[in-house]
C-alpha cells in the first residue's frame, strides 16, 4: 500500500459518525445492510448518512451494491486488511512477533496513550 492510499483511508475516518459506520458494517460482514437499517442503527437522519456513506464510498473503505430500490453497503474488509498490515509492517524492526502482548487491553486502552498537554489556560479572575 502506498502512503497517499493510507492517507486517503484516514481522511474520512476521522468523523466519528464516519467510524461508527465502517465499525457497524465490519461487525455485519459479508452480509451488510442496506442504508435504511444503518440510518435507523446510528439514529442519524438518512439524508445527513448519505454524505457519509458517498465519502466512505470514494475512499473505497465500503463497497455498494444495487438491490432494487436499496442500496447495501458492506465494509471493504481487504482494505482494511491491507492499511493494517502497512501501518504495521515495520513494527519490531520488520519482526511483529516480537511485538506480541504490546496491545493494550480493552479496560485500558486510553492508559497506553502518551497524555496530551492541556491546552487549556488557567486565567485567575
Amino acid at each position: 500500500m502506498k502512503k497517499s492510499t493510507a492517507t486517503t483511508i484516514f481522511e474520512p475516518l476521522s468523523s466519528g459518525l464516519r467510524l461508527d459506520v465502517y465499525r457497524l458494517l465490519v461487525r455485519k460482514g459479508t452480509e451488510g445492510m442496506v442504508a435504511g437499517e444503518i440510518a435507523s442503527t446510528l439514529d442519524v437522519p438518512p439524508t445527513n448518512l448519505s454524505f457519509h456513506l458517498k465519502a466512505l464510498t470514494q475512499a473505497r473503505m465500503l463497497t455498494v451494491e444495487a438491490e432494487g430500490r436499496f442500496q447495501r453497503y458492506r465494509a471493504n474488509i481487504p482494505l482494511m486488511l491491507d492499511l493494517i498490515a502497512y501501518l504495521t509492517e515495520e513494527c519490531c524492526s520488520g519482526h511483529p512477533e516480537q511485538c506480541e502482548g504490546m496491545r493494550a487491553s480493552p479496560c485500558c486502552s486510553n492508559a497506553a496513550l502518551p497524555q496530551q498537554p492541556s491546552t487549556k489556560k488557567n486565567f485567575k479572575q
